[in-house]
């Protein structure tokens, strides 16, 4: 039997979360939501994910300041991290880049597919 990919969705939008929750699950993906970035620090160290799909602006830990303590800590620094936003400038996507984040992608340029795809691509597995 095969294995399900944990996905660790962080994203403060209930009803969002909720909808890429549905659609990935249908994908066969296991998921966990969280909706601040102070949750998610431990959901990551405990459970392990094998994604993470991380908004940038979270109450109490920003997606940034999230994703640069991921990248800080040996245990989980090489987990795959989508960052999925509505932040477009361009000096917000170099700031995800410059913290290792696998894929950055704006909510309102994309379709659920696409973050399927990424997730996909991400985990190496075939679509």
């Amino acid at each position: 039997m095969e294995i399900k990919k944990k996905i660790l969705l962080v994203e403060d939008d209930q009803s969002l979360a909720e909808v890429y929750r549905s659609r990935l699950e249908m994908e066969g993906f296991e998921v966990v939501t969280v909706h601040d970035g102070e949750v998610a620090v431990s959901e990551v160290i405990n459970h392990r994910p094998d994604l993470i799909i991380l908004d940038a602006m979270l109450p109490k830990i920003s997606g940034f300041d999230l994703l640069d303590i991921i990248r800080g800590t040996p245990e989980v620094m090489n987990v795959r991290v989508i960052m999925l936003t509505a932040l477009s400038q361009s000096s917000d996507r170099e700031r995800a880049e410059s913290l290792g984040a696998d894929d950055y992608l704006v909510k309102t340029q994309i379709t659920i597919g696409d973050v399927v795809n990424s997730v996909r691509k991400h985990l190496d597995i075939p679509s």
